[in-house]
This record gives C-alpha cells, sequence and structure tokens, in this order.
C-alpha cells in the first residue's frame, strides 16, 4: 500500500514543475507499474495494465487479450519457425509504419498480418466461453496477482517508462501553449548560437530564430532579453520546433499593437505593411471613429511611441501613412515623405506618379527602395516622373508587385510556412525546441 499523502504531494510536485496535468503524472506512474510489472512476473509478449486508486492507495494489476480469428492474425506453423518465419517477421516490422486495407503491406501489396501471440491474443470461439457476446476485436481483461517487490532491473524499466511518458506530455503541454501563442510576440533570452541560428530561452520551452528571419545587420549577444515574432509551431518532428522571427512584417505590427492603445481597442486600424527588415518599414493605418487621427495615434506625443518601436528594431526607419479608399490618394501617400503633385490611375493596376525635381529622390528612394515598399504595400505598379518631364521614364522609378509576394487585398503580407533544412541539435537538458 502506497503512502497516499507523500504521493500527492510528489505528484503535484512533478505536474507544477513540468506543467501538466497531474492526472498524466499518475497516469504515467500506472504505466511505469505495468512495465515493472511485466519485467518481472510476465513473458515478453503479454500485455499488462495497472490501476492505482487515488483514494485507497491499493493497486491492481491485469492481463489484455484481444479477440482475434484467422482473417486477423497470421497464424505461424511448427515447421515454419525457420528462416521462412523470420523473413515474414521482419517484413512485418519494415512495413509497419504503411497500411493499405486495414494493414501493413509489402512491396508487391501483399497485406501482412501480425503474427498470433497466446501470450496477447484470444481466439474468438474461446472468448465466447469467457464473455458470450465477444466480437473480434475487443480487448478482454485478466486480474493478476499483486505485487509491490520489483528488482533492480524492474525499477530500471519503469523508471525509463515515467521519465519518457513525462516528457511526452510536458512536450504536449507546451505544444498547445504554443499554438495558442502562435502568431504573437513573445520575449526571450538568447541562450547559444549554431551555423547562424539563435536559440533562445522562452521559459518552458526553447525557440529557434533562423538565420533569414533575424533582422541583417542585427548583433545578438548571449543573456539579452528581447522580444520575437512566433512564425510557427513544427510538430512534424520528435521535438516540436518553436520558430521565431524578428524579420517578418507582422512584427512590425505586433509591436504596434502593444504600443498604441488605440490600435489594441479597435479605433485605429493597421490596413497594411510592407517591411525591408533592418532598413525601412511603411505601414497603412486608417481610423473606425470620427475625430481620430490614425497616423497621430500610431506616431504619439513627440514620436514616442513610433521611437519605441523603432528602437526596438534597431532603429529601423518606419513611414506610417493614412490609408484611402481612393487609390490615388492611397498611392500618393505611400510614397511619403515625398510630396506628390498628382496621380494618374492607369488598366491593370499602374499608376504614374508626378513629384516636383527636388522631391524625385525621395519619392524613389535609395536604390528604388522607397517606391519599392509604395509598389509592395498598395500591390500597385508605380511609375515615379518628374512633374517637369512626364514623359521620360527614370531610372529605378518603377516598381512592379511580383507574382506570389504575399500581400493580400488590404496590402498585407501574408504569412508563409517555415521549413528547415534539418532539424536543430538539442542538449539532452533542453525539454524542446
Amino acid at each position: 500500500m502506497f503512502n497516499l499523502k507523500e504521493l500527492k504531494k510528489a505528484v503535484d510536485q512533478i505536474a507544477q514543475e513540468k506543467g501538466v496535468d497531474p492526472k498524466k503524472v499518475f497516469e504515467a506512474l500506472e504505466m511505469s507499474l505495468a512495465a515493472a510489472y511485466k519485467k518481472e512476473y510476465c513473458s515478453k509478449g503479454e500485455v499488462i495494465k495497472a490501476s492505482f486508486d487515488t483514494k485507497t492507495g491499493a493497486l491492481k494489476f491485469w492481463k489484455v487479450k484481444t479477440v482475434v480469428d484467422e482473417t486477423t492474425v497470421r497464424i505461424v506453423e511448427e515447421g515454419e519457425e525457420g528462416a521462412e518465419a523470420e523473413e515474414k517477421e521482419r517484413r512485418f516490422r519494415d512495413h509497419r509504419e504503411g497500411a493499405l486495407h486495414g494493414g501493413p503491406v509489402s512491396d508487391s501489396g501483399e497485406v501482412l498480418l501480425p503474427r498470433y501471440n497466446a501470450d496477447r491474443h484470444l481466439f474468438l470461439d474461446e472468448a465466447k466461453k469467457i464473455k458470450s457476446d465477444s466480437v473480434v476485436g475487443e480487448e478482454l481483461t485478466f486480474p493478476l496477482e499483486t505485487h509491490e517487490d520489483f528488482g533492480r532491473i524492474a525499477a530500471q524499466t519503469a523508471k525509463q517508462v515515467i521519465l519518457q511518458r513525462l516528457r511526452e506530455a510536458e512536450r504536449s503541454s507546451i505544444l498547445a501553449e504554443f499554438h495558442n501563442k502562435q502568431g504573437e510576440i513573445v520575449s526571450g533570452i538568447i541562450q547559444r548560437f549554431d551555423r547562424g541560428n539563435v536559440f533562445v530561452d522562452l521559459g518552458r520551452a526553447t525557440g529557434i530564430m533562423f538565420y533569414n528571419e533575424s533582422i541583417p545587420g542585427e548583433h545578438y549577444t548571449v543573456g539579452d532579453r528581447m522580444r520575437f515574432y512566433i512564425l510557427a509551431v513544427q510538430e512534424e518532428s520528435r521535438i516540436p520546433g518553436i520558430i521565431l522571427s524578428r524579420s517578418h512584417p507582422k512584427f512590425v505590427t505586433r509591436l504596434f499593437e502593444l504600443e498604441v492603445p488605440e490600435i489594441a481597442d479597435g479605433v485605429v486600424m493597421i490596413k497594411g505593411i510592407a517591411r525591408e527588415a533592418g532598413s525601412r518599414t511603411k505601414i497603412a493605418v486608417a481610423s473606425t471613429a470620427e475625430g481620430i487621427d490614425p497616423v497621430g495615434s500610431c506616431v504619439g506625443q513627440r514620436g514616442t511611441r513610433v521611437m519605441a518601436v523603432s528602437n526596438e528594431l534597431g532603429q529601423e526607419k518606419i513611414d506610417i501613412i493614412e490609408w484611402s479608399e481612393d487609390s490615388g490618394k492611397f498611392i500618393a501617400n505611400s510614397l511619403s515623405p515625398a510630396r506628390v503633385t498628382s496621380t494618374e490611375i492607369l488598366p491593370r493596376r499602374e499608376a504614374k506618379v508626378f513629384v516636383p525635381d527636388d522631391q524625385l529622390s525621395l519619392a524613389i528612394g535609395k536604390g528604388g527602395q522607397n517606391v519599392r515598399l509604395a509598389a509592395k504595400l498598395t500591390s500597385w505598379k508605380i511609375d515615379v516622373r518628374s512633374q517637369a518631364k512626364p514623359d521620360e521614364v527614370l531610372e529605378g522609378g518603377v516598381s512592379v508587385v511580383e507574382d506570389g509576394a504575399g500581400i493580400d487585398d488590404l496590402g498585407t503580407e501574408s504569412e508563409a510556412p517555415v521549413k528547415a533544412d534539418k532539424e536543430p541539435k538539442k542538449d539532452d537538458d533542453e525539454p524542446i525546441l
């Protein structure tokens, strides 16, 4: 009989440390006891389960057998116990993961049934003698003598099982937590670097920021606390990958939501964003209430709000413009800080924008960056021209939105799935990546 008070105290402590439901810890405990019982008192092929009564402290064990017939298992004859039987068993194990018509298949398409094992299988006619309404596939249980004394090897087996189950429970708990945070900002401490990738301590988990998700030119130091955008949570690998980013456009959007109460309240809306990380960002905003200046709300008194976002991004330049349903006005605004004289709307989402000669360098930007970001923001082809020479095409003055650039109807960049070329390495003491 177990000391319930001490056991519950230990279970609650483990559950709190791992961040899992205490029921999951008790389930892991039952599975570990079943594994120890099987190792000490049963044969290898038997299926053993254990049940722990949390009210009385009583422990019970039982054997489980599955009801089968000739169509659901493969019977090996005594004369077939040689190489042929071993080959069939090997083929069954090799193809256990693939299923066709309800069972694993070989390369030739042959259905490979599991081998009959008297320790875990019970034929239907025998099962009906025990339970008259038994059906194929049903599991029958047989009580076993209770033992609480286990040898050293059985105890080691129990320890391995409970540690594995607790890791799985912790993994599921962390997955659920970060799935709810996907698309949000988290704070983390730079932990280490590996081939250009940055590993970040997020508390219960370790996230990874791949090289192409960092801000170009930004330097990271172990121990620094920074903010990150949760781009994706991958479950395909053995351990889930929490993919972080600081270069994604939505990172800027979330930063403004934190700094500008009007955005959090829904009075001001971010209608679109275009970003070249580490250099410049253009963001279009609109007001849903009369009397509210959307640009002024985002800039803040003496520029405090926009400067807070810019400082988080390493002094990245941020242009805040007012969104408009009028395409001509929106395109003119998107070329801020340049002053636009007029805009000519053409078919197929093309526009010619005329600016004074002294505004040409601002409108086009260094290397055509300003007009390029304006085209991404508006999803229009923009042709910047001099007001004095309207027929002359300027070098770097034309920008086209590339196919598949990820611009939706509002001009916001859509998120794309992130794939890692290799599963990142993990240290033994890291619970999750």
